[in-house]
């Protein structure tokens, strides 16, 4: 019997990804949409679309046929001024979204959590035991992914049938947003990046991650969470390897964090109440302050999550920004 899968947040980054992956491996695909949504990412795939949204009180009906659920989808946003919808959509989202799945009778849950829920180790490299206290998580964004985790874990402990993910920094094509780490790539492109900060990530290739989620729903154990990440390197690291994948000269300067901080705080707390959008997100600044490192060998020894080399990732993200327009490279 074909497993009827409903997915949410598949236009996204990880998310599309995950919706082909789905489908070459011959699932279901049931995609909850908003109606406002692009569906750049959607588009000629053999899949069922509704509308909705995470907090709608009867999205049980709109899972009902379904036997699995990926909740992917979540609000991501560093700009203190979306304090309100992160917690919205993060946290009393995903809270329905699994209540839904109970009505529903979903028999397995997926939920893409974030390395963001687990928080940093001081410089040190953490895994899944790791976890930082909520008010030590910087910024609104780490605390509703870690809020939204509890939703996860408390559903476990009701009897609900839930394996949790965490991804790190995934890379590759079909970042239609961009992401984070998308911007970094773009930028670079853009030759917008004349100097860097001494910081650093894990990063996986987007399509590991997709992986690593159907790897989940089908080895993972419930209640426990998984990182899936790679490689860790700092921000230099990374930027040398694009420089040697398109030719285009890395910054050979580093600036010191208060540079930035100032002009973000400035940014938010002064000019933006007085109508001008803010370009430096002050909560980006201060998480750059440290590492954020990450082991990933549960995933890798316990579901055989895929470690596809990270240049593989940075060129196929190249490529597909190049192709879609997002910049041109002489």
């Amino acid at each position: 019997m074909t497993l009827r899968t409903f997915v949410t947040g598949a236009t996204g980054f990880v998310g599309a990804n995950l919706t082909r992956l789905l489908i070459e491996q011959g699932y279901a695909v049931r995609a909850l949409v908003r109606p406002n949504s692009r569906l750049d990412n959607l588009q000629d795939l053999d899949i069922e679309i509704v509308k909705g949204d995470l907090n709608e009180p009867d999205l049980h009906r709109k899972m009902q046929g379904c036997q699995v659920l990926f909740h992917v989808a979540a609000h991501y946003s560093l700009w203190q001024a979306d304090r309100d919808a992160l917690y919205h959509n993060n946290v009393l989202g995903t809270g329905n979204v699994l209540a839904a799945a109970r009505q529903a009778g979903i028999e397995r849950t997926v939920y893409t959590s974030s390395v963001a829920a687990i928080g940093v180790g001081a410089g040190k490299i953490v895994d899944e035991t790791h976890q930082s206290p909520l008010e030590e998580l910087v910024g609104h964004y780490k605390k509703s992914k870690y809020l939204a985790e509890q939703e996860a874990k408390q559903a476990v402990k009701e009897g609900q049938d839930v394996v949790i993910v965490n991804p790190s920094s995934p890379i590759g094509p079909m970042d239609i947003k961009p992401t984070p780490t998308g911007d970094i790539i773009l930028r670079f492109l853009r030759r917008q990046m004349p100097v860097y900060l001494n910081t650093g990530l894990n990063f996986i290739d987007v399509r590991d991650v997709a992986k690593g989620h159907i790897l989940a729903l089908e080895k993972g154990k419930t209640g426990e969470r998984y990182i899936l990440g790679n490689q860790n390197l700092s921000l230099k690291e990374l930027l040398d390897q694009l420089a040697d994948i398109t030719g285009l000269i890395a910054p050979q300067k580093s600036i010191p964090a208060w540079i930035p901080l100032s002009l973000a705080w400035i940014d938010e707390q002064i000019l933006a109440p007085l109508g001008k959008p803010p370009s430096i997100p002050l909560d980006g600044v201060r998480m750059a302050h440290q590492p954020m490192y990450y082991n990933a060998s549960k995933a890798v020894r316990e579901l055989g999550l895929p470690q596809t080399p990270i240049t593989t990732a940075l060129k196929d993200a190249v490529s597909w920004f190049v192709a879609q327009k997002y910049v041109e490279v002489a």
